[in-house]
């Protein structure tokens, strides 16, 4: 104990993985190093070091090194603080990954919609057939080819929004990167840490829905009618991770398991336009998966990742039993995580009933189906997350407060309008015509078309709330901001 083998000695870091660095002192901080040969430590250390050396290299490689996440994660209170020990350049890239992605996707994605919408348009011009495609022929417009052009031009507020909302971003992003470079204190251990990629994506994904919007109503129908909500998906699912990575900076998803999840909703969404009219088989399926992701999802959730798996995926299912076993039946304790448990038992309701809902009536709009699931998801995550904001003591800014009375006054509008039927693909040419309506706006644009500029500001005022809702802790120390 009194040789001094410990002053030469360093913390156990060096090469513990990136998403095992809780706790890690930085290389910089140790006078040695991992890479350091054994000849060189006991050069500094003395001849008698050399039984020391092993039991150092041997202690370096135990496992138990990696452990110092979970035993953060296990604390009941946990801290901003706690979740947000990486480096903050290497998280930045990795939710840049985000926006690239995106960009990829979209381009990929669109190009086959557009053709093919070209192609529906071509047939209607030939054959002058208009039972193939469901307009509201009382306010139709041509222009050119296309035969309902003020459906196509109402999409314009979805792109122009977009850059907008990407324009904002853009802003702050800039702010904050000159705030860093004059080593401004208030961005270093205070506040929400800022990471952009997620926001980048949310202004690209807007100015899809629009893209896409436009190609379904060249032509609307019941074949291509997913093309106009596949990237409501995606907005969804990506304001649900920003609430997520805004107190869980550390641990949310990565873009690529995030992108392949939506993959398989769309793949979903497709095969529900394929089997999803009258096969009851493709109902019990969907409802099981859903039940299932659901459960997974929010034991993960719940444990913070802490939750193994194992080597196969049903152990998740069969570890859970077996909580639910000692903490509920055996020995009924309180749950330890009380908040996160009342979110998860509402949302898991939420899901189990849209799964009966579905098994039961069989909606024959799939598409919708799946979308209501998402939009019901995010609000409930969103309801949640400003209610422990405001049981934390914590405000809510003038602008924020804004931005969401202004965005329920535009969903509500903009719901009343789209519930408007003028058209429907779910029943014949000839009863969809009898629910056609003359032009509201301008003598040019009809209710359907209202939806559309309501329904981009609405998601555009959307994005402001996630934008500025923690906009009080910019001076509040991170180690006192309370994760949820």
């Amino acid at each position: 104990a009194g040789s001094g083998i410990m002053t030469s000695s360093r913390p156990i870091s060096a090469s513990t993985p990136e998403g095992s660095s809780y706790g890690a002192i930085d290389e910089s901080s140790s006078s040695g190093g991992r890479q350091m040969s054994s000849p060189e430590r006991r050069q500094g250390a003395g001849s008698d070091t050399d039984s020391s050396v092993e039991e150092e290299s041997d202690f370096d490689t135990m496992p138990e090194i990696e452990s110092d996440k979970n035993i953060i994660r296990t604390k009941v209170f946990l801290y901003l603080s706690d979740l947000s020990r990486k480096d903050r350049r290497i998280v930045s890239k990795k939710y840049k990954i985000y926006f690239w992605n995106i960009i990829t996707i979209a381009v990929f994605y669109a190009l086959p919609v557009i053709q093919l919408v070209i192609t529906y348009q071509t047939v209607v011009n030939v054959t002058g057939n208009q039972d193939i495609c469901y307009y509201n022929f009382l306010c139709a417009h041509p222009l050119g080819v296309l035969s309902a052009f003020n459906n196509i031009l109402s999409n314009v507020g979805h792109m122009m929004l977009g850059i907008l909302f990407l324009l904002i971003v853009l802003r702050r992003d800039i702010l904050h990167r000159r705030a860093m470079e004059m080593k401004d204190i208030y961005t270093l251990d205070y506040g929400i840490p800022k990471h952009f990629g997620l926001f980048y994506a949310m202004g690209i994904a807007l100015m899809m829905e629009g893209v896409l919007s436009a190609c379904y109503h060249v032509c609307p129908n019941y074949s291509n009618f997913q093309f106009d909500t596949s990237f409501m998906y995606m907005i969804a699912g990506l304001c649900m991770l920003k609430l997520y990575q805004t107190r869980h900076p550390d641990i949310n998803a990565s873009a690529y398991s995030a992108y392949a999840s939506f993959a398989v909703v769309i793949c979903l969404a497709v095969l529900g336009v394929v089997f999803g009219k009258n096969d009851m088989w493709f109902w019990v399926v969907f409802s099981i998966i859903h039940v299932l992701a659901s459960l997974a999802l929010s034991t993960q959730i719940y444990y913070m990742g802490r939750f193994k798996m194992g080597k196969c995926y049903l152990g998740i299912f069969r570890r859970a039993v077996m909580v639910l076993y000692t903490d509920c039946i055996q020995q009924c304790s309180r749950p330890m995580y009380m908040d996160r448990m009342v979110l998860l038992i509402v949302g898991n309701l939420v899901n189990w009933s849209f799964a009966i809902f579905g098994l039961v009536y069989r909606p024959r709009d799939f598409a919708s189906y799946i979308l209501g699931i998402f939009i019901c998801n995010l609000l409930l995550y969103l309801a949640f997350y400003i209610i422990m904001k405001l049981r934390s003591s914590e405000k809510l800014l003038p602008i924020p407060m804004f931005c969401i009375v202004a965005t329920a006054v535009m969903w509500a509008a903009a719901l009343y309008f789209f519930f408007q039927t003028l058209s429907s693909w779910e029943e014949t040419p000839a009863e969809s015509r009898e629910k056609n309506r003359p032009c509201i706006l301008l003598g040019f644009f009809d209710d359907h078309d209202v939806w559309h500029f309501l329904s981009a500001a609405a998601l555009f005022f959307s994005f402001l709330v996630l934008l500025t809702l923690d906009d009080d802790l910019d001076t509040v120390r991170r180690d006192k901001i309370p994760v949820f």
